[in-house]
């Protein structure tokens, strides 16, 4: 077998795995295994909440290896206090006190968990993937053998920014300014980075003016669904009046509450429900307040823990699947939704129409923080089965010609033997900028 062909031993990293609170975890638990069938041996290198991935059969393997983190944001105690048993050691203690001064700091603890742990295994991986960790331990590694190859879906000083826009007062701007604090770390890693990976267009551009990506350094592969899984169905009955939506609810970057006032409008010449597939993390957040300002209770619903049968039985239930989002780096639900034939209305924030396509094609767009336009789109759809039968039937085509996870691992496999022809795969530089200023 040729060096061209050979099964790669991969180090997948990803310092928050969850699949079902973000698109890290979708995207580790999806490219593992399309990765691993196409003959490769993954291990997924992972801290709490530790991803979910799934079972493979044939030649390549799929292995979760568990770096434990203090776990300071688990869901039913978060930003609690460790136990004093629980130290290990002074990443714990440099864990615990970022947290404890409002910052974030699980992006430099887990790299540099992560650095101690490939120190002990040289030879053991042909390529390193980090997923979008972006932190100082994760420099260097040519010293032990290892190629590295970057995943930044997009900048999270995106994110930053929108939140401060959304900020209310001083001491909230304060506090979001030291929590994105990391983003200062990951701009300085980017610029030593020589093979990145993105997913769209968009955000190798916003990756190359936010962060200081080299010039080349950055390759576009976008991901998407499952088509195994998302599909239509004739035996799931769709629901007359019913919109889907997957939303981090509380985080301004995903456009619900404008969301929920266009619902409202809808509803003043029809009947129309809304499902979420999220939840709002705070009572007195601006969705709840929406919701109760537009009295909505009874037409807005939100499910959380649903299983893939679930979730995908619920979108093809729906007569319209919406993208409120004010920015997105790709699109996860975008493709997914128009994977199952449900016709899509979306936002032209980020990425998203490289994802959606063109409007009146294969979605409607609408532009970002519009609830008329978007009330109107969802509207239009709603009382048209002709326009929703053709636009989810084009928006299906455009993902099995573009948006697949198989294809996304041949070019990310791609991208691995790219970066071990070059050597260490990134630039082993000295100077400023090593040093942590949290």
């Amino acid at each position: 077998m040729t060096a061209t062909h050979r099964p790669l031993r991969i180090a997948l990293l990803s310092y928050r795995g969850d699949p079902f609170c973000g698109g890290q975890g979708v995207y580790v638990r999806h490219l593992s295994r399309e990765l691993a069938r196409l003959g490769h041996h993954v291990d997924v290198i992972g801290s709490q909440p530790y991803p979910v991935l799934d079972e493979v059969e044939g030649p390549g393997s799929v292995r979760l290896v568990e770096l434990p983190s203090l776990d300071l944001y688990r869901s039913d105690d978060p930003f609690r206090t460790p136990a004093a048993g629980e130290f290990r050691g002074l990443v714990d203690v440099l864990e615990f006190a970022t947290m404890r001064t409002g910052g974030f700091p699980e992006p430099l603890t887990f790299s540099l968990r992560a650095r101690q742990y490939l120190a002990r295994r040289k030879g053991r991986y042909d390529v390193v993937h980090d997923n979008q960790t972006l932190g100082y331990g994760l420099l260097g590694l040519e010293r032990f053998g290892f190629p590295l190859v970057t995943t930044v879906h997009h900048p999270i000083t995106v994110d930053r920014r929108l939140e401060l826009e959304a900020a209310t007062t001083r001491l909230e701007r304060l506090g979001k300014r030291r929590w994105y604090a990391f983003t200062r770390m990951q701009k300085r890693v980017t610029r030593k980075l020589e093979h990145i990976i993105t997913v769209s267009g968009t955000s190798k551009a916003e990756i190359a003016e936010h962060l200081g990506a080299a010039p080349g350094a950055v390759s576009v592969v976008p991901i998407g669904a499952d088509t195994r899984l998302w599909s239509p169905s004739a035996e799931i009955p769709v629901v007359p009046g019913r919109i889907v939506t997957t939303s981090s609810a509380d985080v301004p970057l995903k456009g619900l509450v404008y969301l929920v006032e266009a619902l409202a409008k809808v509803r003043t010449e029809r009947e129309a429900h809304l499902v979420v597939v999220g939840k709002p993390q705070r009572e007195d957040g601006p969705v709840t307040e929406a919701v109760r300002r537009f009295g909505l209770e009874g037409h807005i619903e939100f499910r959380t823990g649903l299983t893939d049968a679930e979730l995908v039985d619920l979108y093809r239930s729906a007569e319209v699947a919406c993208v409120p989002s004010l920015y997105e780096g790709f699109s996860l639900p975008a493709a997914e939704a128009m994977a199952t034939g449900t016709p899509l209305v979306a936002t032209t924030g980020g990425a998203i129409p490289e994802v959606a396509g063109p409007d009146g094609e294969t979605c409607l767009a609408v532009p970002p923080g519009d609830a008329g336009a978007l009330a109107a789109a969802l509207g239009r759809l709603l009382d048209d089965p002709v326009l929703r039968a053709r636009l989810g039937a084009a928006g299906r085509d455009r993902v099995l010609a573009n948006f697949t996870w198989q294809r996304a691992a041949e070019l990310t496999a791609d991208r691995y033997r790219a970066a071990i022809a070059t050597g260490a795969g990134q630039r082993a530089r000295s100077g400023p900028g090593w040093r942590y200023v949290a």
